[in-house]
């Protein structure tokens, strides 16, 4: 057996009191396409980090080539050992491909200017060495993401780096440009390249690896030849439970309840062609990878996006796109992906954190009635369970669980016939968990029409049903009952017919 090109053995990582990586263990052999899967949170990023020389492991070790790694400080050491392609470019997209292909590092004369000649020939041969397809005096910006993906392949093997990292590199791409793309990636792998793919489409391991190294709650758990591993093992693998033991309980829904959302034929960027009801008194589930345009989905129905093709009614009304305080108007509440980014406003209080969507409520002529808001941010403390001191505390001097609880409460203060909740439960502790996940049981039964998008199994398995999207498009339905194999499968994109 040859000598692995890549090995970390026992890899563990803290941040504080949180262990991102238990025991991460990865073997890699020269030339070969070697699939990283897990769910999020599995550890994947983490261990992605310590392979690419970004942080170093509090314990363990990693070699390449059967040597230890760089220090962490010599940079050009590991750009000759490995680089990562990321979802999000690091490339400049106001520059060339052949700015890009050598930035920092650009051929000059004798006087020390940039010799541009030299940078276009040089780049062109660059290109040419790999085959890979590009103007190199086309601006970056201007490529497809395929095209882009390969520039910055091309770059990262013109250091010496004969091992790349593909981070979920068809998140943006659609069926034709996919097939591309791996059609590159065999070529290169015939030329030496040796590929570690992170994906959460089971389908396209099958498709283009030949190993696959499974990671599930920061711990590694198996690496097998995807030819060894039938799909059905890979996914419990991945869900942590055996399909045969597995008990479903089935929901009661009541099919005569009236649709309050009906979204029809809708279109962005980020999917294509939704059809989307929720019921009065119905919890709908949105699910997906990172890339499946669940999240974008979603925000549209808050009003911070606007479709380019469909509608939606809510009530029977349309419902605005593009404005968030008319969807406010219009009867939505909603739980935002980023509580500190989006969620609080953390120089106030947590009473006027709470109240701010029902102002016009607390007062008349602009007038706020500072003992009706006090008296009104009380009652939601003490009913989403709040631990404070009063409405009259600093939000930022709660725990996060406390924290999120305060934005759960200002999206249910308005009453909302609609409540879209993205990510609710996201780094809150078990009890605030359980918490914020009773507040989206009882407003179901006061009638509420909910829209939960989430990660998290936990969240998922409180809804009647839920939707499984997959490159933008709604692939399954699955009511509530579904077994944990079942919904990843989907999510992953592994077809089971």
């Amino acid at each position: 057996m040859s000598t692995p090109l890549v090995e970390a053995r026992g890899i563990v990582k803290r941040y504080g009191p949180t262990v991102a990586l238990a025991d991460g263990q990865l073997t890699v052999l020269p030339g070969e396409s070697h699939a990283l899967v897990g769910r999020n949170g599995a550890g994947k990023s983490t261990l992605v980090t310590v392979l690419t020389g970004l942080q170093a492991p509090d314990e363990g070790t990693v070699r390449f080539d059967g040597e230890p790694a760089p220090p962490l400080a010599d940079r050009d050491a590991w750009r000759a050992k490995v680089a990562c392609v990321y979802q999000r470019p690091t490339v400049v997209p106001e520059l060339t491909v052949a700015e890009n292909l050598f930035i920092n590092r650009q051929p000059t004369s004798r006087g020390g200017v940039i010799s541009w000649r030299r940078l276009r020939t040089e780049a062109a041969e660059l290109l040419d060495t790999w085959d890979v397809r590009v103007d190199p005096e086309a601006r970056t910006a201007d490529l497809k993401v395929e095209d882009r993906q390969m520039v910055e392949i091309a770059r990262a093997l013109s250091f010496g780096a004969r091992f790349i990292v593909l981070d979920e590199p068809t998140a943006q791409l659609d069926n034709r440009e996919i097939e591309r793309l791996f059609t590159r990636m065999r070529a290169l792998q015939e030329s030496g390249v040796t590929f570690l793919f992170i994906s959460h489409h089971l389908q396209e391991v099958y498709e283009v690896c030949q190993t696959v190294t499974v990671l599930r709650d920061a711990r590694w758990i198996t690496t097998a030849p995807v030819a060894d591993l039938p799909r059905r093992a890979l996914v419990e693998a991945m869900a942590g439970e055996s399909i045969a033991e597995l008990e479903v309980q089935l929901r009661e829904l009541d099919d005569a309840a009236p649709v309050l959302l009906d979204a029809r034929g809708l279109t962005s960027e980020s999917y294509e062609n939704v059809d989307l009801t929720v019921r009065r008194g119905e919890v709908v589930g949105l699910a997906g990878s990172s890339g499946s345009g669940k999240i974008e989905l979603a925000e549209s129905f808050t009003g911070l996006y606007t479709p380019t093709a469909g509608t939606a009614q809510l009530g029977g009304e349309k419902l605005p796109f593009g404005d968030v305080q008319a969807a406010l108007k219009a009867g939505v509440g909603c739980v935002p992906r980023d509580r500190h980014g989006q969620g609080l406003v953390f120089g106030m209080s947590i009473g006027d954190n709470a109240t701010m969507t029902v102002l016009d409520r607390l007062g008349r002529f602009g007038f706020v009635g500072t003992d009706r808001k006090r008296g009104f941010a009380t009652e939601l403390i003490d009913r989403l369970d709040i631990h404070a001191e009063g409405p009259d505390q600093p939000v930022s001097d709660l725990s996060g669980g406390n924290a999120q609880k305060v934005v759960m409460a200002r999206a249910l203060a308005s009453d909302p016939r609609l409540l879209v909740l993205i990510n609710p439960t996201a780094g809150v502790d078990v009890k605030s968990k359980e918490s914020l996940l009773a507040r989206m049981d009882s407003a179901r039964d006061d009638g509420t029409a909910v829209l939960v998008v989430s990660d998290e199994l936990d969240d998922l398995r409180r809804c009647d049903r839920v939707l499984v999207l997959f490159h933008g498009r709604v692939v399954a339905e699955h009511p509530a009952g579904w077994r944990d194999h079942e919904l990843i499968a989907s999510i992953e994109g592994v077809d089971h017919g």
